[in-house]
């Protein structure tokens, strides 16, 4: 009977050790101890060279014990963009409420001057379901975010790693998760900032629209198609500064964790200590993501919301401190929290499909390793 887990992700991130050819791929694999198994295999089947290329697509699925993904497969790589995907998408959605409260204060702060007083307003001008205001472009806007960051940060950290070598990559692995992260994250605010113009306009203007579907043409009539990219560079200076701190800061507190927190090491911790660790990691770490990422958020904010409105606009009249300051707090709880569920989504789907979770590994091993394979 088929695994209900198997529906969960789609049927290329695994495969049944029932199926002929995942069959007959592990008896090529092991024919010196059953040469004559494997030899009447073949005489029924396609050739075995034709499906060894295929093995780095062949992923074990959730009920095949000792197997999984092969690391730096495009089956990996696959993997890590659908982990992105959940772990970014369901979060920012499941937030969205804060984040309604969080840009309503920044564009209007007369009005808006607290968190219990942005929630207290929101509810008696629109009911429980404002709350819920811009939730579509939210949940495409950051699945797509997801998909580019975490999918392009592993392929990214890889090549960097790759190029500057076992031993550069060990003295100078901050650097590495810091480029990684940096390059992937240019890619992802590319797929993200339509979805953001949309969805600050939508919260921030009662009346613009109900959501995407209407919002987006709404959107295009007044602004053009260029308008939807009028934010880029503002989204690059909020998310491009959180995402080196995201993915720096996680990759260094989680390896610290294990250092001096922990007494075993990594690969003797239980999954669920695991997953607990990558949690804790990217909460701390989201803190950190959300003070040096703020002024580019209320500059974002200020601009999706004001037609025609310039950087300069922005600065004079929120204010040097403003930029700073405006709605801190609250981002800091927010984004504390998305971090930290980001990272502890991520990683138990990794585990799902049987990877490591991520950091808390001194790098040059594993990369020597792999290269020994190769």
């Amino acid at each position: 009977m088929e695994s209900p887990k198997n529906s969960l992700i789609p049927s290329f991130l695994y495969s049944s050790s029932s199926s002929p050819r995942s069959f007959l791929l592990d008896q090529v694999l092991n024919s010196n101890s059953n040469a004559a198994f494997a030899s009447s295999n073949l005489e029924k089947s396609p050739s075995p060279t034709s499906m060894i290329s295929r093995k780095n697509f062949l992923i074990a699925s959730p009920t095949e014990p000792g197997k999984g993904i092969e690391m730096y497969s495009p089956a990996f790589y696959a993997a890590c963009t659908f982990g992105g995907i959940l772990s970014c998408g369901l979060t920012h959605m499941t937030v969205t409420p804060l984040d309604l409260v969080k840009c309503n204060m920044q564009i209007d702060p007369a009005k808006y001057k607290s968190i219990s007083s942005g929630f207290g307003i929101l509810l008696k001008e629109q009911g429980v379901k404002g709350f819920f205001r811009g939730w579509v472009p939210t949940l495409l806007g950051y699945s797509a975010q997801g998909a580019c960051k975490f999918g392009f940060y592993e392929y990214f950290k890889k090549t960097y790693s790759d190029l500057a070598g076992p031993e550069y990559t060990a003295k100078y692995k901050t650097l590495i998760y810091l480029a990684g992260s940096a390059s992937a994250e240019v890619i992802a605010d590319i797929a993200l900032c339509p979805f953001e113009a949309v969805k600050v306009r939508v919260q921030t203007q009662p009346g613009f629209a109900r959501g995407m579907s209407d919002g987006f043409p709404k959107f295009i009539k007044s602004e053009g198609y260029g308008g939807l990219y009028k934010g880029l560079a503002p989204l690059w200076g909020r998310q491009i500064p959180y995402t080196m701190m995201k993915f720096a800061s996680f990759e260094t507190i989680v390896e610290m964790i294990y250092k001096y927190a922990i007494p075993n090491p990594k690969s003797e911790c239980s999954k669920g200590l695991q997953l607990g660790v990558s949690f804790a990691g990217g909460y701390v770490a989201g803190v950190f993501c959300a003070i040096v990422s703020h002024p580019a958020d209320n500059l974002v904010s200020f601009l999706n919301n004001a037609k025609g409105a310039t950087v300069g606009d922005a600065v004079k009249k929120i204010g040097m401190v403003g930029l700073f300051t405006r709605g801190l707090p609250l981002r800091i709880v927010m984004i504390g929290t998305l971090t930290g569920a980001q990272w502890g989504l991520y990683d138990a789907f990794k585990v799902f499909v049987g990877l490591p979770t991520t950091g808390g590994v001194a790098p040059a091993p594993a990369i020597a390793a792999t290269e020994a394979k190769a």
